[in-house]
């Protein structure tokens, strides 16, 4: 009786090292299989990138996912006004019909749409009804405060591009103080409007009958300076240019020589998004293509 329970205890410790063995061989070969598997199918997905590199004959295209902070370039085989209209799409959810008023807004003022900063905050239109549209609007802004001034506020990535232009050089605000030059209101922009022009001024815009009025002030509710990405500066040198330029800024109203938008691009990336320069009594502009 004794020996037959040592040799069961035998037979039990054999079918357990039989068993831990087996498990084993059957990790590594799942292991070893799964390997093969993913081998093949890498083999499999750059194959044809690798025959479409060796083919002249054939365009290549990488179709592999682009990451979310890949900045976009409009495609080069499209005309100036399909580079730029590709670019403002992204961010403008419905693009305004030509020979409307909303087009010829777009066409003056549209340039910050460009803007490739994903901190940057656009409206949802080209222009703003009333004082609560507006406020509604600016609420969701993160702003930034620009060095040495009152009350001159932008939105923060515009306000850091300044700043850092300004430690570079001397550039004073328009009126040397705040925030008229800055963010505005949409009372303060009706204001500036009703300074220069007038309801029947008003209407010939809306007609298409009048635009170089576009140039010296914004109609109610459209200027950029709603949106904090533009600001009035007193600039006379090249220096104080070509520092803005470096840091993102640029006239883009023709004839408003004091306003300074913020586009956030280099100033040899303003053509490849279809913008037009135009030089008109020395200074430079970069005009929509529209």
């Amino acid at each position: 009786m004794k020996l037959t329970l040592r040799t069961q205890k035998n037979i039990t410790r054999f079918i357990r090292k039989i068993s831990f063995i087996s498990i084993v061989i059957l990790m590594i070969f799942v292991l070893v299989a799964s390997n093969e598997i993913t081998h093949h199918k890498v083999a499999i997905t750059a194959q044809p990138l690798q025959e479409c590199l060796s083919n002249d004959s054939l365009p290549c295209i990488d179709t592999s996912k682009k990451t979310i902070s890949e900045p976009f370039v409009p495609d080069p085989k499209l005309n100036a006004q399909q580079r730029f209209l590709s670019a403002i799409a992204r961010k403008l959810p419905t693009i305004p019909q030509p020979g409307t008023y909303e087009y010829t807004l777009l066409r003056s003022y549209g340039a910050v749409f460009v803007n490739p900063d994903m901190r940057i905050q656009l409206p949802q239109k080209d222009i703003f009804a009333n004082e609560q549209e507006t406020q509604e609007f600016q609420a969701t802004l993160t702003m930034g405060h620009i060095d040495g001034t009152n009350d001159c506020f932008l939105q923060k990535p515009a306000a850091d591009a300044l700043n850092k232009t300004r430690t570079q050089q001397q550039i004073p605000l328009k009126s040397g103080y705040g925030s008229g030059d800055c963010t505005r209101t949409f009372n303060t922009n009706l204001r500036f409007w009703r300074k220069y022009a007038n309801n029947q001024v008003l209407a010939k815009v809306k007609q298409g009958k009048e635009t170089k009025i576009l140039g010296l002030v914004a109609p109610p509710g459209t200027s950029q300076h709603l949106w904090g990405l533009a600001i009035d500066l007193r600039v006379g040198s090249k220096e104080q240019k070509k520092a803005l330029n470096q840091n993102g800024w640029f006239q883009t109203v023709q004839n408003d020589v004091p306003h300074w938008t913020y586009v956030g691009l280099p100033e040899e990336n303003l053509p490849v998004f279809g913008f037009n320069k135009q030089v008109v009594q020395g200074i430079t502009y970069w005009i929509t293509p529209l």
